[in-house]
């Protein structure tokens, strides 16, 4: 059964951010709050844990995963972008984004879609995420809680504890989030190309 930590959303408690981290190094998948609904996160390159991942929400290995960095210096350690991405980066982070770009050599293969090399990354608006990425200091291997034939993010700790309890080693409580999903947005070519219609406005980014 997992452990059930309750975190303020506006001034998250250094303990158990802490004790969070110790599970997620050691590691162990956990369930945590971002600026668009839930997320299940792991240690980057952590075989077993992004294998469960994997099995929890029936992702096949064409699926994107995405990389929750701390700000943009970070996601330019994993991806490639040049001056014009940057500054599209630069006027929409952080925020409700996931950005697909090609990937550098510090990404783990075992991340990367087999035939693009590519990889998802954000920088959420939501204190306790950035908490966590602080104490761990890299980026959280991650994907949005959206249960197989659901099309929303979960997000009510509660519901995600009677779901997924059983295969989660921890579970942040940082109250309810926002339902709609990141939008999506490819960035590995200019104009960008819209993924996916999420919380994020697109209008930016059609350009």
């Amino acid at each position: 059964m997992s452990q059930y930590f309750q975190i303020h959303p506006e001034n998250p408690q250094k303990r158990l951010i802490d004790q969070s981290i110790a599970i997620i190094r050691q590691g162990g998948v956990v369930a945590y709050p971002t600026d668009s609904g839930y997320a299940l996160g792991c240690h980057l390159g952590e075989k077993k844990a992004i294998e469960k991942i994997k099995w929890l929400r029936s992702l096949d290995d064409k699926h994107n995963f995405t990389l929750v960095c701390s700000d943009l210096s970070e996601i330019g350690t994993y991806a490639k972008v040049d001056n014009d991405v940057f500054r599209l980066l630069k006027a929409h982070t952080p925020g409700p984004y996931t950005y697909i770009l090609d990937a550098t050599s510090e990404v783990p293969r075992l991340l990367l879609h087999p035939k693009r090399r590519s990889i998802g990354v954000r920088v959420p608006d939501h204190r306790i995420t950035h908490a966590l990425l602080a104490a761990l200091g890299e980026p959280l291997m991650s994907v949005t809680l959206i249960p197989v034939g659901d099309d929303l993010p979960m997000n009510d700790p509660e519901e995600i504890r009677e779901r997924f309890g059983a295969h989660l080693d921890a579970i942040i409580d940082g109250g309810a989030c926002h339902l709609d999903p990141t939008s999506v947005i490819d960035l590995r070519e200019l104009p960008p190309k819209i993924i996916r219609e999420g919380r994020g406005d697109i209008t930016p980014f059609q350009i």
